[in-house]
């Protein structure tokens, strides 16, 4: 999602919440985080002069909305970014705490850019992937030196406040995750209309109950490309009371949250996609991966800064998406699985 806070968005849960950990180191964090927040002047004007951002309310970008199907006609493929992932041989417990050898080993992804630009997140924001035979683990490295989240129920609209995002393509659908820095999640799974009737026309994605909406991406309120959005395969069927089974999550957080008294060096996310819960997102792929088989997944961080009296709202992630919309999995990193293990 981008940092549109679009408060028509479809109804909220009550799911109780998955196993999960969430824990606080308290302390005033110099260094690195410090700098940051010196630099932050500077890096809101690049954001202002020199990349895309978004604003509260309404997008502003210099990117046009492509409504004519040239949205995937225009993408120069060599953009997108790939990323091995290795197996790991340790087993990893999901607790918010990166210092575990396996995150040690592993190699992280570059700098988060602009989501649209393509030009250097001004906060640090890193990601990596792991897999064993049961599970798919992504981790996250957050700088952010006032870390906040207000956010506590389930399948609320995150993406009002800070987040990272993970989306991972199903081909003919695809699942989005988001958590903030309280541990609290919003999951959706996405079907492509056109993929409907063939796959996915069963009880679990039952289109006649009152949990199943229709989305056109996050340009489905523009004038030119109202309800259908830009991609050219069309609309979506959402459910958002959907949940992964036996998803884990946790995080930590360095620093003091929801106090700008002080400065954080910011917080660690780490989360656990059982394969056994994958199976709508398969898309005739093994569970778990074979060697070479590639999943195309999105790393996301979104970002609500008050300036003045508005609200800036960065949006980055592992690759240059080039557009306001990050439902484009034609865009997302593609991620080759290996048998190689950690060293």
């Amino acid at each position: 999602m981008t940092g549109i806070d679009r408060g028509y968005y479809w109804g909220r849960s009550g799911y109780p919440h998955v196993s999960s950990v969430i824990s606080t180191q308290q302390g005033r964090i110099v260094g690195d985080g410090m700098l940051d927040a010196v630099r932050i002047g500077g890096a809101l004007l690049t954001l202002l002069l020199g990349s895309v951002v978004f604003f509260a309310g309404g997008l502003g970008s210099s990117v046009p909305v492509q409504s004519d199907g040239s949205l995937l006609a225009d993408w120069d493929e060599s953009e997108v970014e790939h990323y091995s992932c290795l197996r790991t041989g340790d087993v990893v417990t999901v607790d918010g705490n990166l210092d575990e050898p396996v995150w040690q080993r592993v190699r992280k992804s570059p700098r988060f850019v602009d989501m649209i630009s393509g030009k250097p997140g001004f906060f640090d924001t890193r990601a990596a992937a792991v897999w064993d035979d049961q599970r798919l683990y992504i981790a996250f490295w957050v700088d952010e030196p006032f870390v906040s989240a207000k956010v506590t129920e389930r399948d609320a609209t995150i993406f009002r406040e800070n987040d990272v995002e993970v989306f991972i393509d199903g081909i003919d659908s695809y699942y989005e995750f988001e958590i903030n820095a309280l541990n609290t999640i919003y999951e959706v799974f996405f079907i492509w209309k056109d993929a409907y009737a063939r796959k996915f026309n069963i009880p679990e994605f039952d289109v006649l109950s009152a949990d199943a909406f229709t989305f056109g991406g996050n340009h489905d309120r523009g004038v030119e490309t109202f309800w259908r959005g830009t991609h050219p395969r069309g609309s979506r069927w959402a459910f958002p009371t959907w949940d992964l089974p036996g998803l884990q999550t946790a995080v930590k957080v360095e620093g003091s949250i929801n106090l700008d008294t002080d400065i954080d060096r910011g917080w660690t996310v780490e989360i656990a996609f059982p394969w056994a819960g994958m199976k709508h997102l398969a898309g005739g792929r093994s569970l778990p991966p074979n060697h070479g088989d590639e999943w195309r997944i999105f790393f996301g961080r979104f970002e609500k800064l008050p300036v003045g009296n508005g609200v800036v709202s960065p949006a980055w992630s592992w690759g240059r998406i080039g557009d306001g919309d990050n439902h484009i999995p034609e865009r997302f990193t593609r991620v080759d699985f290996s048998k190689e293990v950690i060293r």
